[in-house]
């Protein structure tokens, strides 16, 4: 099972940015797929996650209101759209897979496969 998150780069605060989640062997109609940051001196952060087998995004607190979740299932790809960037988004982002069927309410113990992150700069 791989997953690679791509996409991340520089971006002016107030900014956008899509990343990508490539899956290889993973079925995310059945299973789920999560969004994770990583900031320097901080734990891992969970951003949202897309449930499977109900087709349907999931957002945590951290980022809520500014970003999308959504799929392309004929692409296997999982995008992660963020909006209004702020310097305190600066982080690796991940992306992570569960065999979890529905996504919402779990954190990052419940991800089984984690793909390389992405570095996503917001400069101020």
């Amino acid at each position: 099972v791989q997953l690679q998150a791509s996409g991340g780069g520089s971006v002016q605060a107030g900014g956008s940015l899509t990343l990508s989640c490539a899956t290889s062997e993973f079925s995310f109609e059945e299973n789920s797929i999560g969004w994770f940051r990583q900031a320097p001196g901080k734990e891992r952060e969970g951003i949202g996650c897309f449930g499977g087998k109900e087709n349907t995004p999931y957002y945590a607190h951290s980022m809520k209101g500014r970003v999308t979740i959504y799929g392309d299932k004929d692409k296997r790809t999982i995008y992660l759209q963020m909006m209004t960037l702020r310097a305190e988004d600066t982080a690796v982002y991940f992306c992570a897979g569960t065999i979890l069927a529905y996504c919402a309410g779990y954190g990052a113990n419940a991800y089984r496969y984690w793909g390389q992150g992405t570095q996503v700069t917001v400069s101020s």
